[in-house]
């Protein structure tokens, strides 16, 4: 589905632009997932709510995430 999306230019160029976002939530899931915690219990130990762990990707958000489930958030610079 998403390879077909990605074919339409105007999609590919949002997606794009939104690319490190989506990676981030991937990577909150993954990591949620992998601590065997649901998206509430993050939620209570990150000091937030379970609505905004389904809808937040930010700096701040990633360090209440990490502090919550004991990893360390990190940002990725590469030259192209």
């Amino acid at each position: 589905m998403k390879a077909t999306a990605l074919k339409n230019t105007e999609f590919a160029k949002e997606y794009e632009t939104l690319r490190e976002e989506y990676e981030l939530a991937r990577e909150v899931i993954e990591l949620r997932k992998k601590r065997n915690m649901t998206q509430k219990e993050l939620a209570a130990k990150a000091g937030t709510s379970q609505p905004a762990i389904a809808r937040n990707v930010g700096m701040s958000f990633m360090k209440k995430i990490g502090k919550a489930s004991g990893a360390q958030p990190e940002i990725h610079i590469a030259s192209p």
